[in-house]
């Protein structure tokens, strides 16, 4: 059966969400509630809805369903009555080093975890109009150049890149079930409490921040405000499909990320951290902060998405002095 046919200005949507409570998810589903003229009702499938409960708190128009990401099971029935599903489940890239174990997570939690949600979607009697399902900028590769990367850009071929063209591959079967897919390929998200951010903080906070590496890598970096912005933008336009780069349009080397954050901060960013310390910590885990890619957001622009923050320091302020 064919996805439910719905005009760009349909309202309310029943939206389903994974990562609803992650960094990006939890305030994703705030900003959605808070759309009062368009009472969306939001349902979060979630592996533990007590902590669910502690994160995103109870409201009327939010419900939370147990589910193993992992497996379909009887959740999926709650797609029988959704008109879009946004799909942003992923365990955390920087959180350790990458074991081989650690790798599997971090692949099964994208590629085996949207293979899943697609075929509980395959099994609905009506399905879901769109699907908005999460990627990274890894997808292009470690880049040694300053070349500009669009939508365009072809992949790369090291496990960022190899597993971000297999998560966007899991979600490509719904477009034969008749649904809309947009694919946002993210890159360093920049917000209050938690994220990339969080860990840059405690150095400059104690006066020892700097670049991490050579600082010559680009840093290809989002507002969390324009990434839920940019989200709801290409739920709300019919006409928005494929991959999207969720970057800010002034990508930034390191050095002068670190710089500019200290600056905020009125913190010096004297000391550098060797690549070689990274690794030693990391080990592979490290390429996430070690290497980079300067991409732009052509689609987003095109499609008439205005940027909030497009620039590093105003974003800062933002987040950092407000």
């Amino acid at each position: 059966m064919m996805g439910k046919q719905l005009s760009p200005d349909h309202y309310p949507m029943h939206i389903v969400i994974t990562g609803g409570t992650g960094f990006v998810g939890r305030r994703l589903v705030e900003c959605l509630l808070a759309e009062e003229s368009q009472a969306h009702h939001l349902t979060v499938l979630t592996r533990d809805v007590d902590r669910a409960d502690q994160i995103l708190g109870q409201q009327p128009r939010l419900a939370k369903v147990a589910y193993e990401p992992l497996q379909s099971q009887s959740w999926g029935s709650v797609l029988e009555e959704a008109e879009a599903v946004i799909n942003l489940a992923g365990e955390p890239l920087a959180a350790g080093r990458w074991t081989p174990a650690r790798k599997t997570e971090i692949q099964n939690s994208r590629i085996k975890g949207t293979q899943v949600l697609v075929e509980a979607i395959r099994a609905c009697s009506s399905r879901p109009q769109v699907m908005i399902s999460g990627s990274a900028v890894g997808y292009y590769g470690p880049q040694t150049t300053d070349q500009a990367l669009d939508e365009q850009s072809p992949p790369g071929d090291d496990f960022l890149a190899q597993l971000s063209q297999e998560w966007e591959a899991a979600a490509a079967p719904v477009q034969d079930l008749g649904m809309r897919l947009a694919l946002v390929r993210t890159g360093i998200v920049l917000g209050p409490g938690g994220g990339a951010l969080d860990q840059l903080l405690g150095p400059f906070q104690s006066f020892v921040g700097g670049p991490l590496g050579s600082g010559q890598q680009w840093l290809s970096w989002i507002h969390r405000e324009d990434l839920i912005r940019l989200v709801i933008f290409i739920l709300n336009h019919n006409s928005c499909s494929g991959p999207f780069n969720g970057t800010a349009p002034q990508p930034v080397k390191m050095q002068e990320f670190c710089r500019t954050l200290g600056q905020v901060l009125g913190r010096p960013s004297w000391l550098p951290v060797p690549s070689f310390a990274l690794e030693l910590l990391l080990g592979e885990a490290a390429q996430v902060v070690l290497t980079g890619q300067r991409v732009l957001p052509t689609r987003a622009e095109q499609a008439g998405f205005t940027f909030e923050y497009p620039d590093l320091g105003p974003a800062l302020q933002q987040i950092l002095l407000t």
